[in-house]
């Protein structure tokens, strides 16, 4: 599991078994306490990754979070622990699996979901009351226990109260497009309680459904649709759950319904646990106070080796979508020449887009000039009209794993250059893009 280990012991603690799961710079393994026998689930994160990524905040923030939420519907953080070279969140194991996969199996009853719903509301209002907002709410971010109880997990986008600006408002925009609340999407600052508020609404939708309430293949109808609370309640649905429905998926901040309103409501009081009520809550922290502890724990937290490419420019998923129209991207950038530069969304790593862009220029004979801080430059092989072609091509990141890709010529013939990009260039590179700018995305979704 890793080099720091005598077997399969960490830290002489922790007895370490199967891979539970993993993601991009992290993977989970099922484990067990040596001392007390209690079964954990171990988060390992690998520090190089993350410094590389620069996730170190989030990381940080995820720590100070799970030490203040200790909730019966929370996934616990026992103690978190590190060498040079790794993070460990020996965390609460819950071995139900995620609410995703039970609801991936069709809609659930009216009392099941009801008593779900009651729990995630209990979990995220003592959340609020801790100054936390989660901020990606969703059924695979709901773990079920052994008794079928939801516990809410993944902190890693979660907001504490400190970054709020003077507006009082939070304004990262961040979560999962489906879930996310119309003023998260509009970049123009938001209510941290109210943005996880709606998406409670969407997961109640989804348990009741079976299906989301803003679908669309297009991204920018389904954006359409969540900024106008477009969506229709099937003909299942109770007349109060449809009209507490429309409560919560309000449109306007200011108008959507409280969680304090929702607690009162008459159809989530029936069977309601009376210590979800009465926040009957564990608050003893036994997580070391210390976050920073975990990336230098031995006063070096340098990363050696080379990077492979230079670091890619920076922008928000949310800037792009939100300042385009049909992926219309200009308002991107100060001038945009349609004659010499072409954009395209990809859900691609940058390694690959970089490597499909070099063995486009390959195949075209253009000789690959410079590759460095995210930019690509090609040079045809001789003069044309108005001299040799050369193009750029620049990567710009939006996340690890979601990339805008600029293609521009930079000298030559601009008949010449129109003609390689739309009878060479855009074929060559189909499998790797998910929407060229201006056009309706493919059905490929990153």
């Amino acid at each position: 599991m890793a080099t720091e280990n005598k077997g399969s012991v960490l830290m002489q603690r922790y007895e370490v078994g199967r891979l539970l799961g993993q993601g991009s710079f992290a993977k989970v393994y099922y484990a067990r306490n040596i001392g007390t026998s209690q079964t954990v689930a171990i988060k390992v994160i690998d520090k190089e990754k993350v410094l590389k990524l620069g996730l170190i905040d989030q990381i940080k923030r995820e720590i100070s979070v799970m030490r203040l939420v200790r909730h019966p519907n929370v996934v616990q953080l026992y103690e978190v622990m590190a060498t040079k070279s790794k993070i460990y969140f020996v965390l609460e194991y819950v071995k139900g699996g995620e609410l995703f996969h039970k609801v991936s199996k069709g809609r659930l009853k009216e009392d099941v979901a009801r008593k779900y719903f009651q729990q995630l509301i209990s979990a995220v209002d003592f959340c609020h009351s801790r100054g936390v907002y989660h901020r990606d709410l969703k059924p695979e971010n709901l773990l079920l226990d052994d008794n079928g109880n939801l516990k809410i997990s993944d902190f890693g986008l979660s907001a504490l109260a400190e970054s709020k600006r003077q507006d009082g408002l939070l304004h990262t925009t961040c979560g999962t497009p489906a879930y996310v609340a119309p003023e998260v999407i509009g970049r123009k600052g938001y209510d941290g309680a109210k943005a996880d508020i709606w998406s409670c609404g969407v997961i109640l939708f989804v348990l009741m459904a079976g299906y989301l309430p803003f679908h669309d293949p297009n991204l920018m109808e389904m954006y359409r649709k969540i900024g106008k609370a477009e969506f229709k309640c099937p003909n299942w649905f109770p007349s109060d759950v449809r009209r507490l429905l429309l409560r919560i998926l309000d449109p306007n901040p200011s108008t959507r319904i409280s969680i304090a309103k929702i607690k009162e409501n008459p159809w989530f009081r029936r069977g309601l646990d009376r210590r979800l009520l009465e926040g009957d809550v564990e608050t003893k922290e036994i997580v070391p106070a210390d976050v920073n502890a975990a990336f230098n724990p031995s006063g070096d937290n340098t990363v050696e080796g080379k990077q492979e490419m230079g670091k890619l420019s920076n922008l928000n998923a949310f800037d792009i979508i939100s300042l385009s129209a049909g992926f219309d991207l200009s308002g991107l950038f100060e001038e945009t020449d349609h004659r010499r530069e072409a954009r395209f969304i990809s859900s691609q790593p940058a390694s690959t887009i970089f490597s499909k862009l070099e063995d486009t220029a390959n195949r075209l004979r253009l000789k690959v000039k410079k590759k460095d801080s995210g930019v690509l430059k090609m040079e045809g092989s001789r003069a044309g009209r108005k001299g040799v072609l050369e193009i750029d091509a620049e990567i710009f990141e939006v996340t690890p794993f979601f990339h805008l890709v600029e293609i521009k010529r930079a000298n030559g013939d601009t008949l010449e250059y129109q003609k390689m990009l739309k009878q060479d260039i855009r074929p060559a590179l189909k499998d790797i893009v998910w929407a060229w700018q201006g056009e309706q995305q493919q059905q490929q979704q990153p």
